[in-house]
């Protein structure tokens, strides 16, 4: 077919008419900002989302996180971005759900995209940025790095806005917990030696005798917050504090839990090689918590409840240090978890033999279906609380649907600025303080693997030894829509009403035509919010994005936005400045940012070469997906482009870019 040039008919029609929320105010000073990740422990794990009230035979206990619960909010329907850690770290850090981020799949140690990330956002608001914990986004193949430095890794914490790093490097090295230590229970020679820690440009493990990582992650991050309290800094400072439990290795800590939390108790921070922390004493691997001994357990439920509850305990202490710090009522502390519960012990028994573990011992997936590598309730929702001393009420609960993209918006603006125009989140403040109008978010969710679901007898018996492989999740007009073992695009959405069916166990799809509609609505959202990655092929990559039928005006529709800004902003939640109509992407005498929007009407279905031009910082949006990004690391010499395939008709297009008096964007469309 010939190759024709398409002009743009722009308009702007009831699709986008809305009135921007009223501006959302946090604390009177920018707050702190604390952000930590549990690895692998299921929704069902927290003793006030489940355990509490289980009737299940065997229970644990969560007494810190239930007492961080009645202080704060539990946020009950908040999703990863795929059920397992290093897609949902990936997209944590760039603020972009699975259909945008850079990280898909199972790409352990791939690097985190070279764009906006929490860090860069936090540091653009004033903050001191800290990274404590496990990363795995460094960028290497796995298994390949090791002797690489912090030279070698193209995407080390540092070189991603991380003012300072302590902890695992590679994916890998967080599947143990003691890292200077021979293990010998452990089921295979990796998970027998000793581990890299990394302090920014320094390998440190020589240091860190008998350190378990539970403890020595929560203590580095008690001295640095102490340290830059005493210090007498008045600049904000965020933390995100990624744990390496209860994930991978069920490793015991080597002694009870320090008397005491706070500055007058609990983990202490040495700072001396061969006792870095107080709890580097004992026996490698040898405490378990009484609560749980003497039960009739096996070996691996008394290690895995141990472990929790040694979480339990760090987090305690965390937020007693900031009480005792005075810093408590201008720190807003939330808590999550990257996917559902593991299946793994890596333990061998006395004899040599693997050591079984399930999460079926303490129903870690709760009153759901599904674990980690599952789009079933049981490895998606995540256990999340938020607590922010006289701005979160106490003991409240959210149903609000939300995302793990949502919390660089929610930051952002706690923070005083706007995030980047790239996000897929939205900001949370409102939910959270109970100021403002809380703008509605998007769960999605796409994810392969090769495996089953679990056949538990408490699952739901169609889901037991299902095929996984291609899964996608997408929420639309309150239901939930799931499909796996994808084949093609026209492969049915099972749909569900989580409010009313939270196990997924009556599929409404072809029940009236009221979900006939809302099938072919999941269909072509899924299609309008994402764009391919070639690292992670799909089998809807090459259908075209469905069009809309939308009022047709002459002309861009814009609004002006006063700055500065330091990166091109989501300007939703500001309140424009001016706004009128132009024939094209262009604006007289304009300063701070400028958002266009209009529609792209293609002629025929088929692939779309686009170009743009700008002399300023610019994102482009098409629905709800990224058209182009011409924002991060802006080359003014460049003409930016992409491929997109198109329906015939009318498709909306957001152009948002920085100004600094006239304005002038170049946006062609060209027939492949």
């Amino acid at each position: 077919m010939p190759r024709s040039f398409v002009t743009i008919a722009a308009v702007f029609a009831a699709l986008f008419a809305s009135t921007a929320p009223s501006q959302v105010s946090g604390a009177p000073s920018k707050p702190n900002v604390i952000f930590i990740l549990l690895d692998d422990m299921g929704w069902g794990d927290f003793g006030v989302l489940y355990q509490n009230n289980s009737v299940h035979s065997k229970r644990h206990q969560t007494p810190m996180l239930d007492r961080m619960a009645a202080e704060g909010m539990q946020l009950r329907d908040h999703y990863c971005p795929a059920p397992v850690c290093a897609p949902s770290r990936s997209s944590l850090l760039t603020g972009v759900h699975q259909g945008h981020a850079e990280v898909r799949d199972n790409q352990f140690d791939k690097a985190l995209a070279d764009n906006h990330t929490l860090a860069t956002v936090m540091k653009a608001a004033g903050y001191k940025t800290w990274l404590v914990g496990k990363y795995g986004l460094q960028g290497a193949t796995n298994g390949k790095d090791d002797d690489w430095t912090p030279a070698d890794w193209p995407a080390y914490p540092t070189k991603r806005g991380f003012d300072d790093f302590y902890g695992y490097v590679r994916h890998r090295d967080g599947h143990v917990h003691y890292p200077a230590e021979h293990w010998d229970r452990g089921d295979n020679e990796l998970h027998r030696t000793p581990k890299q820690i990394w302090h920014n440009d320094r390998e440190v493990s020589k240091d860190l005798a008998k350190c378990y990582t539970t403890d020595l992650f929560a203590a580095r991050s008690k001295d640095w917050i102490t340290k830059h309290v005493h210090g007498g800094s008045e600049q904000p400072f965020f933390l995100y504090l990624a744990y390496d439990t209860p994930h991978a290795a069920l490793q015991l800590p080597s002694t009870p839990f320090p008397e005491g939390y706070g500055l007058g108790g609990g983990l202490k921070w040495l700072g001396k090689p061969g006792t870095m922390i107080n709890t580097a004493v004992g026996t490698v691997d040898g405490y378990r918590h009484p609560d749980y001994t003497g039960k009739g357990w096996s070996d691996a439920e008394e290690r895995f409840a141990t472990m929790v509850r040694r979480i339990d305990h760090s987090i305690g202490d965390l937020l007693q240090t900031l009480r005792d710090l005075k810093i408590d009522d201008n720190t807003l502390v939330v808590l999550s978890c990257d996917n559902g519960p593991h299946h793994e012990s890596y333990l061998r028994d006395g004899k040599g033999k693997p050591v079984n573990y399930t999460p079926q011992s303490f129903q870690s997936y709760g009153p759901f279906d599904g674990t980690k590598r599952d789009v079933w309730e049981g490895g998606i929702r995540v256990g999340t609380l938020a607590w922010w001393p006289g701005q979160i009420t106490p003991g409240s609960i959210s149903r609000w649907p939300s995302q793990f993209q949502d919390w660089m918006p929610t930051f952002a603006r706690a923070g005083g600025v706007a995030p980047p125009a790239r996000t897929d989140g939205v900001s949370l403040l409102p939910t959270l303080t109970g100021k403002g109008t809380q703008r509605p978010g998007q769960v999605y969710i796409e994810y392969f693997n090769g495996g089953k679901t679990p056949a538990y007898t408490d699952f739901q018996a169609s889901k037991r030894n299902q095929r996984r492989r291609q899964m996608q999740v997408v929420f639309v007009d309150g239901y939930k829509g799931v499909r796996v073992d994808i084949q093609d695009h026209s492969r049915p959405f099972a749909i569900y009403d989580l409010k009313n069916d939270p196990k997924e166990l009556q599929d409404l799809a072809g029940s009236g035509e009221k979900f006939a509609k809302l099938q072919q609505k999941m269909h072509d959202r899924v299609l309008q919010l994402r764009r391919p990655n070639p690292s992670a092929p799909r089998p809807y990559d090459d259908v075209p994005i469905p069009a809309v039928m939308v009022d047709q005006q002459a002309g861009w529709a814009y609004d002006v936005y006063r700055g500065p800004f330091p990166y091109v902003p989501d300007v939703d939640e500001l309140q424009p400045a001016a706004s009128g109509r132009s024939d094209d992407l262009s604006v007289k005498d304009a300063a701070g940012a400028v958002r266009f929007r209009g529609v792209f009407v293609a002629p025929e279905t088929g692939l779309y070469e686009v170009t743009l031009s700008t002399g300023s910082p610019t994102f482009a949006r098409i629905h709800d997906a990224t058209l182009i990004d011409a924002d991060f690391g802006f080359d003014r010499g460049k003409t930016y482009s992409t491929e997109i395939r198109l329906e015939k008709g009318m498709h909306p297009v957001t152009v948002t870019t920085l100004a600094d008096g006239d304005v002038s964007v170049q946006l062609n469309w060209q027939r492949k």
